[in-house]
């Protein structure tokens, strides 16, 4: 947790925005006199690490034959009907 002042936090706003959004500090209060009035936080605290990319590897394996259908699969979207 990092504690600003008011005076600091008005003049250094977007370093602190950027520091939240690089995940520097997780979490920033902003005091008036000494005393917490405000927090600033990530708007999305689940992603503050970046996307999760990778997220499922390793848990199912893909066939070999995932791409038979494409054609079936494109006609059906477009309404396209086989015999």
């Amino acid at each position: 947790m990092y504690i600003v002042n008011m005076h600091q936090a008005k003049s250094s706003l977007s370093r602190l925005v950027e520091d939240i959004e690089t995940g520097r500090q997780c979490e920033i209060i902003i005091a008036r006199n000494g005393r917490p009035v405000a927090r600033l936080v990530p708007l999305d605290s689940g992603n503050a690490h970046g996307p999760r990319l990778g997220v499922a590897k390793g848990l199912f394996e893909v066939p070999d034959s995932i791409d038979e259908m494409n054609d079936e699969v494109a006609n059906l979207f477009l309404g396209i009907q086989q015999d």
